[in-house]
């Protein structure tokens, strides 16, 4: 039995400084993640077959051979977070043997390479020093006059950046891509019919063309096009029934029955937003003739219902605060800028987990 030796006032401080400490060291976890995946571990793990013990790990990777409990410890925190899976055997040495094995936890199925739904190029993404590095100067930000703590950082605006930086422009894309492979293979299979009887469509902001390729081989006959800015879609070639479109959305949008805008208004503030969407309706006919605007985006307001995913959503609502000018919207934020912005009506279908299927008509 323990015995407390010190008083519920001192109790409470000591819980308050361990709170804090958690707080100071949470970019241990994704940092951790990072190194995890630098390394191959998720992959080398998944083809073994069975259990990994650490020495067979150790030797798989072809570490320094002194690194070995120190991987050791690697693991015990991955372990930890959730992402693998520590079978015991016996009692074992510092050096691992005896210590069972490591199998992969059902989240850490997203990190392997060769999953078609693999998250890992936008863990990359996120967690690399180009886009880390504007966190260093969020206080700054707020006794400056620029509009983000990315230009704080960088001189520049993000999407200027990548327009000059290729290495940030291939690895941004690749996240998004990565994205939305997932996000389509649910959209295909719950909610095909929000493309069926239209006969061309645009995806503004459609990056390398993950998106449009997915709904031009689900519908042969529908008229695709990727519009993005030149560099972006510089070099692509298209299909039969998918072409590329270099331009800028704040100046005009390429004519179709419906747009289509995944994770783009987020990005941009609400006057930025409300610009975009006229440019939108400028380019689309009127409801009648099945005009329509389809954006997947965030709706901080889905009754999700834990707090994990109510922390996802204020961590990408900061996310947007400190890379662009965006933000999170609830249902109101989005009926705000839709009706600025002219539209007469929308629907909301929530089948994206954190984010929405949002139908907006004129």
């Amino acid at each position: 039995m323990v015995v407390p030796i010190v008083g519920e006032h001192e109790t409470e401080i000591l819980h308050a400084q361990t709170h804090i400490w958690n707080h100071i060291f949470s970019f241990i976890n994704s940092m951790s993640l990072k190194s995890a995946i630098q390394l191959n571990i998720p992959d080398i793990i998944h083809k073994h077959g069975k259990p990994m013990t650490l020495d067979e790990l150790a030797n798989a990777l072809s570490i320094n051979h002194s690194k070995i409990t120190h991987l050791r410890r690697l693991m015990r925190i991955l372990v930890h977070s959730g992402f693998f899976l520590k079978s015991v055997s016996g009692s074992g040495s510092e050096s691992g043997s005896g210590e069972g094995g490591y199998v992969l936890a059902p989240p850490a199925l997203l990190l392997l390479k060769d999953e078609p739904l693999t998250v890992t190029p936008f863990l990359l993404a996120m967690l690399d020093p180009i886009l880390v590095k504007p966190w260093h100067h969020v206080s700054e930000w707020f006794t400056s006059d620029e509009p983000t703590a990315f230009e704080v950082a960088h001189g520049r605006t993000f999407w200027d950046y990548a327009g000059h930086e290729p290495r940030l422009n291939h690895f941004f894309n690749d996240a998004m891509a990565s994205d939305a492979k997932l996000v389509m293979s649910v959209v295909m299979k719950y909610s095909k019919d929000v493309f069926e009887g239209l006969n061309s469509i645009v995806d503004v902001g459609g990056g390398t063309g993950t998106v449009a390729k997915t709904i031009a081989k689900t519908f042969p006959n529908l008229q695709c096009t990727v519009f993005d800015l030149p560099h972006v879609v510089e070099g692509l070639e298209g299909s039969d029934n998918l072409t590329y479109v270099g331009g800028d959305f704040f100046v005009s949008i390429p004519h179709a029955e419906a747009l289509l805008l995944k994770w783009i208004l987020h990005d941009w503030s609400d006057e930025e937003s409300v610009k975009i969407l006229k440019k939108c309706k400028e380019a689309i006919p009127s409801k009648e003739k099945g005009g329509k605007v389809i954006i997947i985006d965030m709706m901080v307001d889905n009754k999700i219902g834990d707090d994990e995913s109510i922390e996802t959503q204020i961590f990408f609502d900061m996310l947007m605060m400190v890379l662009v000018t965006g933000r999170e919207r609830s249902e109101r934020g989005w009926a705000k800028i839709f009706s600025e912005a002219g539209f007469s009506d929308y629907k909301v279908t929530p089948i994206l987990g954190l984010r929405s299927l949002i139908e907006v008509y004129p």
